[in-house]
């Protein structure tokens, strides 16, 4: 069984002249969504597009995953179906009914590596997958009544619970689905939510305009120059340093399991200037006596509110928030999380992280060196 990403990027495009490929915070549209893709779980990244250009920009990226397919000039027009194109590179290729179909859109560039892999790992539920994410705009149909709240009790934005609505990131069904159905979802649906701010998708100018934006912000954010400007390294203890597992012996004796990958990343980090420490909810002699052993420079204990103890150690340290990194999992470290300038989080972290804005999660889970994750790409 293989898993295909279908990614139609045909060469006409009326509203956006040239979309596909035209620059999009500095690359082509197109690079955003293959160069994750790449990085994903996928096998295989099919391109289908009739466009010479496109196929040339494609091949100048030299993805070892991607494969150019010449999709037919019917199913290359305005008026033609994503269907219609996925049907036909079905009956043309020589696909297991068992292989997986991960339909993904160019105009939805914020989607990440590991989006295309947790929608992955739902699909193992379901029928079909599809991506969307939460709306809290009230919404109303045409006779005045409201679709998603109570008018005479309106909920404050913070208390809304919001509407899923499809991003259009990406559609996940077998082949076998899809040929019995002619459509890329049917069956048991299981639904992959991501971060609000995935609501935009790109098919006017002014959707170009706002896309851009919310791409620097959310997801650019964390790139190297940011790692760059890292003067502070903080971690959360249990769930990131440990499993987040309370092992207790016979007598009683209570013990975590420490990673002996992140212990040295702090070293590491130590070697080129980065001051390092924990801060924990926990106020435990295990958790001092590790902080100890591993000469941190700060190491804070029982700490309810996290983001006042880490604002207080930026003006004493005079540094700003943007300086800080802080990889957490768990929703007492949401609000320190959402305003240091690097957050992160393990693969195992609960859904309200993982879906803080411009969160960078990692690979790892928590107590398997994910520490050392997070500090290898500020060291590089």
């Amino acid at each position: 069984m293989s898993v295909i990403a279908f990614v139609p990027a045909r060469g006409g495009s009326k509203s956006i002249p040239n979309k596909n490929i035209k620059l999009f915070c500095n690359k082509p549209l197109i690079f955003w969504v293959l160069h994750q893709l790449q990085e994903s779980l996928v096998d295989e990244i099919v391109v289908a597009t009739d466009c010479l250009q496109i196929k040339h920009i494609v091949k100048s990226f030299n993805f070892t995953k991607v494969k150019i397919y010449n999709r037919e000039p019917e199913n290359a027009t305005d008026f033609s179906t994503t269907e219609s194109v996925i049907l036909e590179y079905i009956d043309s290729v020589n696909l297991s009914e068992h292989d997986i179909i991960m339909l993904v859109q160019l105009t939805s560039p914020f989607t990440r590596a590991f989006h295309f892999n947790e929608g992955l790992k739902l699909f193992e539920k379901y029928d079909s997958v599809l991506s969307c994410c939460i709306s809290k705009r009230y919404s109303w149909d045409k006779q005045g009544i409201p679709l998603n709240y109570d008018v005479n009790n309106r909920p404050r934005r913070q208390d809304h619970e919001g509407t899923l609505i499809e991003n259009g990131a990406f559609y996940i069904s077998s082949v076998l689905s899809i040929k019995n159905s002619k459509i890329r979802i049917s069956g048991n649906i299981g639904v992959y939510e991501m971060p609000e701010y995935t609501y935009t998708e790109i098919d006017e100018i002014y959707d170009w305009i706002a896309a851009e934006s919310i791409m620097q912000h959310y997801v650019l954010k964390n790139n190297r120059n940011n790692f760059q400007e890292i003067k502070i390294f903080l971690s959360d203890v249990d769930g990131v340093l440990t499993d987040g597992g309370m092992y207790y012996t016979e007598s009683g004796d209570e013990f975590k399991k420490f990673s002996a990958y992140d212990g040295m990343a702090f070293q590491l980090l130590q070697k080129i200037g980065i001051k390092v420490g924990i801060i924990t909810s926990e106020d435990r002699d295990i958790n001092r006596n590790r902080a100890k052993k591993l000469g941190l420079d700060y190491h804070f204990h029982g700490i309810k509110d996290k983001l006042s103890i880490v604002k207080k150690l930026s003006i004493q340290e005079g540094v700003s928030l943007k300086n800080i990194a802080y990889i957490g999992d768990d929703i007492n470290c949401f609000e320190l999380l959402n305003k240091v300038g690097l957050p992160a989080c393990p693969n195992n972290a609960v859904k309200k992280i993982k879906l803080i804005p411009g969160i960078l999660q990692l690979s790892k889970k928590g107590g398997d060196g994910v520490v050392r994750e997070l500090a290898d790409k500020i060291l590089k």
